[in-house]
């Protein structure tokens, strides 16, 4: 069985055509919601004036995916907007691999950077959560031994969670480049 499936489309608008967009998006949302998979999907704009809009849905797996762009509700849908609304960019996630990507710009409709092999993802990972996981650890032992062992968990994945995600693993990543897109 695949892994969820998130794809993430920039669409240029006509800001003076929002009311038609709100329209068109949760058209799209309702006929997607139909579809086995379906997990969810959602919007956001950089500001009020801004023509661009950033729209993501996602499904249970490649396949779910695959019946929702290949059904001819979606297409006539799309075609419901031609000339209304230009596709920029559109890119699929199935996993944490957008952690490992380099920024890029949504300007110009361009591929999605090709992802490290999961074995570098995994390598990289590692590489941070064994040296933070063993000093929360060390820590938590020394401060909430007493503690139940689910609260202490909680906690201590509480605090390493974050710390992974917005400032460790960033900081390998970017230090590890040359390796993982080699």
């Amino acid at each position: 069985m695949s892994a969820p499936v998130t794809v993430s489309v920039t669409r240029h608008v006509d800001p003076s055509r929002t009311s038609e967009m709100l329209a068109w998006v949760q058209a799209g949302t309702s006929l997607a919601e139909k579809f086995d998979g379906f997990l969810g999907s959602g919007w956001v704009r950089p500001s009020e004036e801004s023509p661009d809009w950033h729209m993501l849905y996602r499904f249970a797996d490649a396949e779910a995916l695959a019946a929702w762009e290949a059904s001819p509700q979606r297409a006539w849908w799309l075609e419901a907007a031609q000339g209304s609304v230009e596709e920029k960019r559109r890119e699929r996630r199935t996993g944490i691999e957008g952690w490992f990507d380099e920024p890029a710009s949504v300007e110009s409709l361009s591929a999605a950077p090709t992802p490290p092999p999961r074995w570098k993802q995994m390598v990289t990972i590692f590489m941070v959560f064994l040296p933070l996981s063993l000093t929360a650890n060390f820590i938590a032992s020394r401060t909430i031994a007493d503690w139940p062992l689910v609260p202490r968990v909680v906690l201590v994945t509480t605090v390493m969670t974050p710390l992974m995600t917005y400032v460790f693993l960033p900081w390998v990543t970017r230090r590890m480049s040359w390796w993982l897109h080699r």
